[in-house]
């Protein structure tokens, strides 16, 4: 299993996020997400928010650190990019 956790960049309401990605699946994002104990509700379209005092925790857990770039392309080549205006949740 190989996931993917981008820089703590991004803001949003008072604190930087990662985003978290599988590029093999949701059901295997999933599985790693939970065992980090991250929320399902943390999941947007196609990756998890993962706040900047996680990120370590992520890492540790073995997310393999990219770049933002590298996260979209992943997504994209992948099959699993859900770009805006497509949201989804995956499937239970």
């Amino acid at each position: 299993m190989t996931v993917y956790i981008d820089p703590p960049d991004w803001p949003g309401h008072g604190r930087l996020w990662s985003h978290l990605i599988s590029d093999v699946s949701f059901d295997e994002l999933r599985l790693f997400a939970d065992g980090l104990g991250v929320p399902r509700r943390a999941f947007e379209r196609d990756h998890y928010d993962i706040p900047s005092h996680r990120y370590a925790d992520a890492v540790a857990a073995g997310a393999v650190q990219v770049s933002s770039r590298e996260v979209v392309r992943l997504l994209t080549e992948a099959g699993l990019r859900r770009p805006k205006g497509r949201a989804q949740r995956p499937s239970s």
